[in-house]
């Protein structure tokens, strides 16, 4: 790669080389009127990649919703926001950073939580909690996962989760929740999705728009180093192969300490009122940060490199465009205000130095000691790059019989094993190992830490006067075994599982963000799984009332050609309007009641899920009766891969009705303090939504964001009779959506049914809250399971501390 001087001589091979086609090559030269230099050629390279220029993907992000009455600012700034009263706003968005978390773990992920940051407080938003999803592959050997293949996974995951704690503790913010998934198609591959969260009064937001001819530009923050170059065009545009491992110069090197300088410097500079415009130096860096701001203000940028605070010596100024050195801002400032803002940033310790100005002419012009090095069009270069509508196919159907479905047990079978089997597996398991790493707490926010609830749950203070009743709720979620079986219904289940989560807290759901990570878009079979996935995210979100208001698209998700599954993760924001009403999903008292909410019979996926003609009842948790298409269904599900190693069929149909029908059950529950606790039913079915109930309560007040102790004993167990027709392993773990445990009162029980039926949700109460250690459900009069709650807490909280031990 060559990358020594200006003077270099560009050609098409050198072009290829920085991943332009021949076609885009030509482009820019049209653009230009000349041939590029090499600083220009790479300039326009990170601009028009992938992963910045989203060129594959615009055509298909055009059919999301993305307004909303409490949309203030959708997709196209640094992040989404939306109002939630008393003239404050929230700020939130989710970003990958899967590439670099594969070549260098630690700094992966922490620069990924870095930059998620800096989108929030680039807003003019104090960022107040963050959420992590991520996906590894197995950590210990199997069918499809050998022993040297399961020791880097453990690794990876070692240092994902020490890069995110590390960052979000050392930074000062609480990281409140999100998920963790294990799967064969992720190793050697991991996602790392971060979302961050901040408020802000809405008239101190920012804006990335450059505006002003004159205004002086300033650099702010850290000096600019050799970190990063080529991240965002050469390692997170690209699939993995054998030399990935040589790519780690592009991954950027993070200082939390620092960036916690910058987010306090930037807020009161902004506080000023000198501050004209701000954007932070993320992907492609200075490049990003000066064409974008010129671009969305419709002028142009000057700057000179000679001024840019550099640690290293002899840096060219294609290194220095293009470096994706962290905890950097490009601010524009009032001309004649800029002392103000110097002084501040002088004040925190922080390098800050006027390197341009604003111009008329809408040129993005770079000079080197005075010397032009780079002159384009800041909007052809931002917003005229390449869009493609890539070849769509769909996956050839899958060759399935009922030899390849799960085949239920006999009526009457014991399924205590198989339950502690299902307990202790990645997808179910306790990720208390590695929430314990993060601090949950910091800020004195959290309502509702990890674990706690099925969302996360944070207090909103008013920056400037404090203390507001009420709560902000967040949660993601996705299901890439779903979305490869069916990629529509699959991220369909995904924003109506989010949002679930966020309903079962109290709160009711208002605005999504979405991280869409899929193989490489140059496949028809990626880009027609993509195309579904939206099609299903735009579907749902519509449905629920959840516009997208903004995200992230990653794709080249490969090893050695091999693609992730389609994972499309949803991140649900709610409002609580009383913050003493957020539920948790620990059982609280001895003697109160369970009870079972659900919704309609499944619509939407039948073609499917279910070939043949089953019927369904509402009645006890019953999932529809015996029959080839409810075989097919569950085969799909964790209860089928980890008891009999398949994954096949289909996903559960989706009711979206229903599912709005109990996300407004749930929260008018909360809302009347009818319920003791919420939890929806998700991965292990309604067994495990019980038993994770169960263990709530006996680990009472020893999280952050305590779950409420329970009354009468440490253990309170569980006493469920359900009745109908179908397999006892279906009604025990089937993941059909639309679905919640509560428990109540007896004396609440009649409120509660009356809700239910003003929201035309079924409910039924199921069973008893327990003294003492007894977990114990039976089906059409006889015990399937009857075991002690500590020891299926033993084998659910310790198994993936176990299996990274493994040697």
């Amino acid at each position: 790669m060559a990358t020594a001087s200006t003077e270099i001589r560009v050609t098409p091979e050198i072009a290829a080389e920085h991943g332009l086609t021949a076609e885009e090559y030509a482009r820019v030269k049209q653009i230009l009127g000349r041939e590029p230099n090499i600083t220009e050629l790479g300039i326009f390279s990170v601009m028009w990649s992938e992963h910045c220029s989203y060129k594959s993907s615009k055509v298909h992000l055009k059919r999301l919703p993305t307004r909303g009455k409490l949309v203030v600012q959708g997709p196209g700034e640094n992040a989404g926001v939306v109002d939630i009263g008393d003239g404050l706003v929230a700020a939130f968005k989710i970003e990958s950073h899967n590439h670099p978390s594969y070549v260098e773990p630690f700094q992966g992920a922490t620069t990924g939580v870095g930059g998620i940051l800096r989108d929030i407080f680039t807003m003019g938003a104090r960022p107040i909690a963050v959420l992590d999803s991520l996906r590894f592959g197995e950590i210990t050997p199997g069918k499809n996962t050998t022993a040297e293949d399961a020791a880097k996974n453990r690794r990876i995951l070692d240092g994902v989760i020490r890069g995110v704690g590390n960052y979000g503790n050392c930074f000062g913010v609480p990281t409140v929740g999100g998920e963790v998934g294990l799967e064969a198609c992720y190793s050697q591959n991991p996602l790392v999705n971060a979302l961050a969260l901040g408020i802000a009064r809405k008239e101190d937001l920012f804006f990335a728009k450059a505006k002003g001819p004159g205004n002086p530009v300033i650099y702010v923050g850290a000096k600019t180093g050799r970190d990063g170059i080529h991240g965002a065009s050469l390692l997170a545009s690209a699939e993995f192969t054998e030399e990935s491992q040589q790519k780690r110069p592009n991954v950027q090197v993070g200082d939390p300490f620092m960036e916690k300088l910058l987010l306090e410097a930037c807020l009161e500079a902004m506080q000023t009122g000198a501050v004209v415009a701000i954007q932070d130096m993320g992907a492609a860096g200075l490049t990003c940060s000066t064409t974008e701001m010129a671009s969305r203000g419709a002028t142009g940028i000057e700057i000179d490199l000679a001024k840019v605070p550099q640690r290293e010596t002899g840096m060219t100024p294609y290194e220095i465009m293009l470096s994706e050195s962290q905890e950097r801002m490009l601010l524009v400032a009032e001309k004649g205000r800029e002392p103000e803002v110097l002084r501040v940033f002088k004040k925190w310790g922080l390098d800050a130095m006027v390197v341009g100005q604003v111009t008329e002419g809408g040129l993005m012009r770079v000079r080197d000691h005075g010397k032009v090095v780079a002159e384009i069009p800041a909007h052809a270069l931002a917003e005229e790059g390449p869009v493609y509508q890539r070849p769509i196919a769909a996956s050839s159907p899958r060759q399935e019989t009922p030899a390849h479905w799960f085949s239920f047990a006999p009526e009457g079978t014991n399924l205590a094993q198989n339950f502690v089997k299902l307990l202790a597996s990645p997808a179910i398991a306790s990720k208390c190992w590695i929430t314990e790493q993060y601090d949950t707490s910091v800020r004195t926010n959290t309502l509702a830490g990890p674990g706690a609830s099925d969302a996360a749950v944070v207090r909103i203070k008013d920056p400037k006067t404090g203390g507001v009743k009420r709560a902000l709720a967040l949660s993601t979620d996705g299901n890439g075994r779903w979305c490869q079986l069916n990629p529509r219904v699959g991220a369909m289940h995904a924003v109506a599982e989010a949002a679930r989560n966020v309903a079962a807290s109290g709160a009711r759901p208002i605005a999504a963000t979405n991280c869409l990570n899929f193989g490489s878009p140059e496949k028809p079979e990626v880009m027609w799984q993509f195309s579904q996935a939206i099609d299903g995210i735009a579907e749902a979100c519509t449905a629920l009332g959840t516009p997208i208001t903004g995200g992230n698209v990653s794709f080249y998700n490969e090893t050695l050609g091999k693609s992730i599954y389609p994972t499309p993760v949803i991140g649900v924001l709610g409002i609580l309007d009383d913050a003493s009403h957020a539920l948790k999903i620990a059982f609280r008292n001895e003697g109160d009641l369970i009870v079972l909410l659900e919704g309609s019979p499944s619509v939407v996926g039948a073609e499917h899920a279910a070939p043949l003609q089953d019927n369904q009842s509402s009645a006890g948790g019953v999932s529809p009766a015996p029959g080839l298409g409810l075989a097919r269904e569950f085969s799909s599900n964790e209860y089928s891969k980890t008891i009999a190693g398949i994954v096949a069929g289909g996903p559960p149909a989706i009711d979206l009705a229903a599912e709005k029908r109990l996300l407004d059950c749930l929260v008018a529950l909360a809302a009347d303090g009818a319920v003791q606790s919420a939890h929806d039913i998700s991965d292990g079915g309604l067994a495990v939504t019980l038993a994770e109930s169960c263990f709530a309560s006996v680990v009472a007040g020893l999280q952050t964001g305590p779950f409420p102790a329970a009354s009468g004993s440490a253990h309170l167990g569980a006493d469920v009779k359900l009745e109908g027709d179908a397999p006892a392993e279906s009604v025990l773990f089937g993941e059909r959506g639309a679905r919640a445990v509560v428990s109540v009162k007896p004396s609440a029980l009649a409120r509660v049914l009356e809700i239910a039926r003003q929201y035309k949700v079924g409910a039924q109460e199921v069973g008893q809250v327990t003294a003492g250690d007894a977990f114990r459900v039976e089906y059409k009069g006889r015990a399937v399971i009857d075991s002690p709650v500590e020891s299926l807490r033993d084998a659910w909280v310790h198994a993936l501390e176990r299996s990274l031990k493994v040697q």
